[in-house]
């Protein structure tokens, strides 16, 4: 082979690993493409947008704690950090229009032992007193020093009541606040509807890494409402004076925070008739509840805290309003 020969085929040899190289750099530089979503991540083919209006589930009472409903949208006042809102949306009948997804988190630390049936009976008890079938959705999780998803989103009363009753190993701490921050974090925040978190526990947080004020925060964005169930009054014996009804310790006074602000309620029974109580109360308030949105006129996502205020016309001063008492304006990704 001549001398011009071998350099033409050595500079083509070049060449072609020239080309071969740039194709891979330029290959290796692409990002991953985003995998395409479930339809549990996207239930209803809608995707997650930056927060820009506000959701406000509403729960309107007499003197009697009756729930009240026939209002309208002319009867409601909104403020944020004392400014009025303009309200884009008013429904009230979500009974008929809204679905509801309910996670329900139940407590498996080693102070739940003796009352693991009494819980597991309580959490099926409002499933079956809250839930529509064939249009709500129902996920099942448990928290101790871990927190465990046993079922998700489903209407299936069946695949509920086996995960439910599948629990039979306690855990060594309490992760409560960990247990809500996640849940809302990783499921509520990707569902249309209401949501709503439903906790059974008996006792105080021993474990977790976030504290009442994270869990608060996380609920208040994520449009998730708690309420909470204690079932530490039903057993005296191991807990000297507290009683149904009674907010006794720094556990049952976190509870009621968090319910509190979230726009929920905290009940404290005593036995299977206050607590069938408690859900039948519940029941009622998520089909009695008004929805409202508007879009904030403060609109920087700055990271403080806008405090919202609920108002009704004069003519109703004999009534009582509950929902979120704010949010942290943070940009945010939740499914509307």
């Amino acid at each position: 082979m001549s001398a011009r020969l071998t350099q033409f085929c050595f500079k083509y040899l070049l060449a072609a690993l020239a080309i071969c190289f740039a194709a891979v750099f330029v290959q290796a530089q692409k990002p991953k493409p985003s995998p395409a979503p479930t339809p549990s991540d996207d239930p209803q083919g809608t995707v997650k947008i930056p927060v820009r209006r506000v959701r406000l589930p509403i729960t309107v009472i007499d003197k009697k704690g009756n729930f009240v409903p026939g209002l309208t949208k002319e009867d409601f006042v909104v403020l944020e950090d004392k400014v009025p809102q303009t309200i884009e949306t008013f429904s009230d009948d979500l009974a008929q229009t809204t679905p509801l997804y309910i996670a329900v988190l139940m407590d498996t630390s080693p102070s739940t032992a003796g009352k693991l049936k009494f819980q597991q009976e309580s959490a099926m008890n409002f499933i079956h007193t809250v839930v529509k079938l064939r249009k709500d959705r129902v996920l099942f999780g448990t928290f101790d020093d871990e927190i465990n998803l046993l079922q998700d989103f489903t209407d299936r009363l069946d695949l509920l009541d086996k995960a439910v009753f599948s629990v039979k190993k306690m855990g060594k701490q309490t992760a409560l606040f960990d247990a809500v921050w996640q849940f809302c974090d990783e499921k509520m925040r990707s569902v249309p509807g209401r949501r709503v978190l439903l906790i059974v526990t008996d006792g105080e947080d021993t474990y977790s890494r976030a504290n009442l004020r994270d869990a608060i925060d996380i609920a208040q964005r994520t449009e998730t409402t708690v309420f909470a169930i204690s079932t530490k009054a039903g057993f005296i014996a191991t807990v000297p004076g507290v009683e149904a009804g009674q907010v006794a310790d720094k556990g049952d006074k976190d509870i009621q925070t968090l319910s509190e602000e979230t726009g929920g309620t905290a009940f404290f029974t005593g036995d299977m008739l206050s607590l069938e109580r408690s859900f039948t109360r519940i029941s009622k308030e998520l089909r009695a509840q008004y929805l409202v949105t508007y879009n904030p006129t403060n609109k920087s996502y700055d990271g403080t805290f806008r405090k919202i205020d609920v108002k009704l016309a004069d003519r109703h001063d004999n009534l009582k309003v509950r929902t979120k008492r704010g949010y942290k304006a943070v940009a945010d990704s939740v499914l509307q």
